[in-house]
Formats: structure tokens, sequence, C-alpha cells
């Protein structure tokens, strides 16, 4: 059993093999997409709900993706028109749909902390999609997916995560699962930008986007988060971009092999320029293949699935 839990709450609390069996799980998921029919009959019968109070686009549809090829009856909830809006608590709302007999929930909460207090109070198991500045597990497993497909073991591999480290999910569930499996992991971004006490994540710290860049195997740009900046933390998007803005002139400095990555959605010329955005380094569209693979290793695993037996449904 890869995953000896009920629920996927973040990479901080699981363990290297975990990490690494969720990958191996999602490398043989990513066989289906090049067969005529990209689906599976492994979830026949078990239902899903996406549970999204966050708006979303490139999670929410690689979720739903990941149910239908799975063959998992979903359920889509929409916050602006449920109960919520007549007081109900969070807790009643997740109490009610699981009464009807779901097995699964999906849930996006800008609330960090959400999705494990849910999971605390349902029997159902819970994936964490999103809650606040918090974690973004799927998205972390699926840029390691991605490193791992370039450049194999992550251990002594040197990424550097530039950006809105402070605001940054994806950047705190990166950091936990690339220094589990050993890579070497630098954040660059402005001081106002950088939390506290980031060091004691066991990552090296620089606010020079050259220094920064020096030596790495892979860049992974972060958007700059203005939704959840109480003020301003920057002058404009112009002196952002010219500071910390991976641009062609930052590209000729890289190393021949180092590549590019952004969870999306992009700024396109504040955080990274068009020409980098669309260039040959950028692998941004395989991390949005790679995201519907990983989250269906991860329905599948929590479900009680054994990657044992799935070699003659994804072969």
């Amino acid at each position: 059993m890869i995953l000896k839990r009920k629920d996927l709450l973040g990479l901080e609390e699981l363990a290297a093999e975990e990490i690494l069996g969720i990958l191996d799980v999602a490398e043989q998921f990513r066989n289906i997409f090049d067969r005529p029919v990209r689906k599976v009959p492994i979830m026949r019968g078990r239902t899903v709900v996406n549970l999204f109070f966050e708006p979303s686009t490139r999670t929410r549809i690689s979720f739903e993706l990941a149910e239908k090829r799975l063959s998992a009856d979903i359920v889509n909830f929409s916050a602006s028109t449920s109960s919520l809006k007549k007081g109900e608590t969070l807790r009643d709302t997740a109490e009610n749909i699981e009464a009807m007999k779901v097995d699964m929930i999906i849930m996006r909460h800008g609330s960090p902390g959400s999705a494990a207090y849910l999971a605390r109070v349902l029997k159902s198991s819970v994936i964490n999609a999103g809650d606040g500045a918090h974690e973004h597990p799927t998205q972390g497993l699926l840029d390691m997916m991605t490193m791992r497909q370039r450049l194999g073991n992550l251990a002594g591999r040197n990424v550097t995560i530039i950006g809105d480290i402070a605001h940054s999910r994806v950047a705190r569930s990166n950091i936990w699962g690339l220094t589990k499996l050993g890579a070497q992991v630098t954040v660059c971004g402005p001081p106002t930008m950088m939390p506290p006490d980031v060091r004691r994540l066991g990552v090296r710290v620089e606010y020079d986007l050259r220094r920064a860049v020096d030596g790495a195997d892979v860049l992974n740009i972060l958007r700059v988060q203005l939704e959840r900046q109480a003020r301003s933390v920057f002058p404009s998007n112009r002196e952002y971009h010219r500071m910390f803005g991976v641009t062609e002139e930052v590209v000729r400095l890289l190393k021949p092999e180092c590549f590019i990555m952004h969870p999306g959605p992009m700024n396109r010329d504040v955080e990274i320029s068009s020409e980098v955005a669309d260039g040959p380094r950028q692998v941004i569209l395989e991390q949005v293949t790679n995201g519907v693979a990983v989250r269906m290793a991860i329905i599948y695993l929590l479900s009680g699935g054994d990657p044992g037996s799935l070699r003659g449904e994804t072969d």
C-alpha cells in the first residue's frame, strides 16, 4: 500500500517513499493518454465531489478529467448557488454532501487548514486542491513528475523557485516534496515576498535573480498573487519584471539543459516574458498534461487501489 492514509492534505506529511510511489503510479496512468480510448473502468460506481470555493481553471478541469478517465461519477459543487449563501457552515455543507453516500471530496478553499479540518470530521477521503497560501500538493507532485521525466533522479539536482514565495501554496508543496527527494532548492524574490522563516524549510535564499539561476537545472516561476496581498509589496509590475522577471536575457545565463516551469496562470511580461513563456525551454503544457495523470494516481490510491493490478489496465 503506497498511501497509508485516508486523505491527501499536503506534501509536508508524506514520506519520500510515498511521493515516489505516487509518481510511479502516475507514469502508468500517463500511458493511457496515448490510447484511442483514454478511459479505464477502475472507479466505476464511486462518486467524487469537486468542492471548489475559489476560481480555478487548470486544477478543476484536471481533476474532472482525472475522475472521468477513471469512470467515476462526478458532482460539481458551486459555492455561489449553495446554502452557504444562507449561512450554512462548511462542516454542515460537507456532512450533508457526505450523507448522500459519496466516496471522495476534492476541495479548494481560501483558508489554510480547511482541507485538514474537513478530513477530521468526514469519513470520506479528502484531497486538498489548494488551501489558501498553505499547500497545493497535487501541483507539487505534477511539478516533480515533470522534473523526473527530464532529469531522472532528483537527488542532488538544483531547483530554483522564483517569485511570490510568501503567498504561494505551490512554493511550499514544491519545497516539501523536492527536499524530501534530495533536491537542492533555492528561492528567489523580493524581500517583501519572502517569508521571514523560509530558511527553516531547508532552502537557500537569494534576492539577486542572476545569482539564483546560476547552476540551476530547473526554474519554477511563480505567479505574483495580487489577490492574496493586503497591500502592494513592490512598486509596479514594470519594476518587478525588471528585477525578477525571467526574460531572454536571464535565459542566456542558464545551463543549456536547464528548463522552465510555471504552475499557471501566467502574468505575461510580469514574472515571465512572452518570449520565454512560448520559447523552447518551457515545459508548461507538459506540466498540465502530467497533472491529470497525477490526480488519477492519487484518486486511485486513496480509493484503495493496488498498483500491482494496474498493468493490465494501463498497458
